[in-house]
């Protein structure tokens, strides 16, 4: 990791270039502005974010600051004592007194992403001792092979490419059907939309084939296909038979009861 002045470190890429007779590096040096740093690597990228990311320190949030996450008090005890009231009197803050101590009454939304902390809300969440705000570094971009990309690109995996490339494939297809031009995104569709208006004139005339036939048979006789039903179904048609001799029983011992009578 360097961490320096930017003009010292372009000035350093910058004698580098000249003495390897290679300009690739000078577009690292353009990006040295403000308060960044260079981080060499000869790991994973992706790998060496997440290590990055884990380095945080929590940090209190101090006036003028922009807020970079939701900030919420949530509704509940303070740990306060009632000689406090006045503090969430001024901020119009809705308290009651239980148990010796202060309790919010509702949850507070001080602050949303993007807004900057105001007197009253530093002091709120300092009187709170909360620290919504981390102190960390974050990865701005990505120098790879003399080429510069955004760090959002390491969020691409695999299936996003993929899927990336199915929609470009489906967007093809699309076109080339709409206009009759035949590719090779377009050739199977055409053969399925093809055997589609072939089965149509089959089942709507005398001329048939193979798998038509099988789409004909069906039509002119659906219980056909229905009486091939799973073993479950065969067992409860089994149960209902052995059932019904049981039914036939009951109705003959009821016949003779009553001739009896």
């Amino acid at each position: 990791m360097l961490m320096g002045k930017n003009t010292l470190m372009r000035k350093c890429i910058t004698n580098y270039c000249k003495a390897k007779g290679d300009d690739t590096w000078m577009i690292l040096s353009d990006k040295l502005i403000g308060n960044v740093g260079i981080i060499f690597t000869k790991g994973d990228l992706l790998e060496t974010r997440k290590k990055i990311q884990q380095f945080v320190v929590p940090a209190p949030a101090r006036v003028g600051a922009i807020a970079p996450v939701e900030v919420i008090v949530p509704a509940g005890p303070t740990g306060m004592e009632p000689s406090q009231t006045s503090f969430f009197q001024t901020l119009n803050i809705a308290t009651k007194i239980n148990k010796g101590t202060i309790e919010i009454l509702n949850d507070i939304v001080v602050l949303q992403p993007g807004d900057r902390v105001s007197s009253s809300a530093a002091a709120l969440l300092g009187k709170m001792k909360f620290t919504p705000f981390t102190y960390g570094l974050e990865v701005l971009e990505v120098y790879d092979k003399g080429a510069m990309y955004p760090s959002a690109v390491l969020d691409i995996t695999n299936e996003t490419l993929e899927a990336k490339f199915m929609s470009g494939v489906a967007q093809v297809a699309s076109l080339s059907l709409a206009s009759g031009y035949p590719t090779l995104a377009s050739v199977p569709h055409s053969i399925v939309n093809a055997y589609k208006n072939v089965l149509a004139i089959s089942i709507g005339t005398d001329y048939t084939f193979e798998l038509a036939q099988k789409v004909k048979d069906y039509l002119a006789n659906p219980g056909a296909f229905a009486s091939a039903a799973p073993a479950g179904g065969a067992g409860g048609d089994a149960k209902a038979a052995a059932a019904a001799p049981v039914e036939e029983e009951e109705e003959e011992a009821e016949m003779d009861f009553d001739l009896f009578d």
